[in-house]
């Protein structure tokens, strides 16, 4: 939701979605300037050109998901399900284009889906389709096969010091 809140309009929200607006700017801002991120990134520009960050993020995401009990004590189904919960129980407090897609999210269960790489597939295809097809990014299937290691180390890397990084920020920031 929060990529889709400009500039100070976060404001006109609950003080805790102005909080999650503000850190996911910091995560954001974080990753596209992070050395390692930027490594991984790279390796995919040549073919995706701009959309090569938005390949890395669904990537990053993907190790995430498959990673998840390194991360959280809740296991990654019951995590997602109370996640949509919330979504349901927060609903007018959701942007226009967060209810559009609410939907298709919790009926495609996307967190879940961000573990295999069949449901990678299937993330990247509608992405794909969201771009007009501009990137081919269901093809980038091959590069996750053929660097999965080097993303793998290079997103543990890169997550271990965001989870540094968004501690200090939420021990600042209550």
């Amino acid at each position: 939701m929060a990529d889709g809140i400009r500039g100070k309009d976060y404001l006109h929200f609950d003080p805790e979605i102005q909080k999650g607006v503000l850190l996911h700017r910091l995560i954001d801002t974080f990753t596209d300037a992070h050395p390692v991120y930027r490594q991984s990134k790279h390796r995919l520009h040549e073919k995706y050109g701009h959309y090569s960050g938005v390949i890395m993020d669904i990537f990053y995401d993907h190790f995430l998901a498959k990673n998840w009990s390194n991360y959280h004590e809740k296991n990654l189904d019951s995590y997602a399900d109370d996640f949509y919960q919330s979504l349901q129980n927060n609903y007018d407090q959701l942007t226009e284009k967060t209810k559009k897609m609410m939907p298709y999210m919790i009926g495609r269960n996307w967190f879940v889906s961000y573990a295999t790489v069949g449901g990678l597939e299937m993330i990247l295809f509608q992405m794909d389709y969201r771009t007009k097809h501009r990137a081919n990014m269901p093809e980038a299937i091959n590069e996750l096969l053929l660097f999965h290691n080097e993303f793998e180390n290079e997103f543990t890397i890169f997550f271990d010091e965001l989870i540094k990084v968004c501690a200090k920020w939420r021990a600042e920031n209550g």
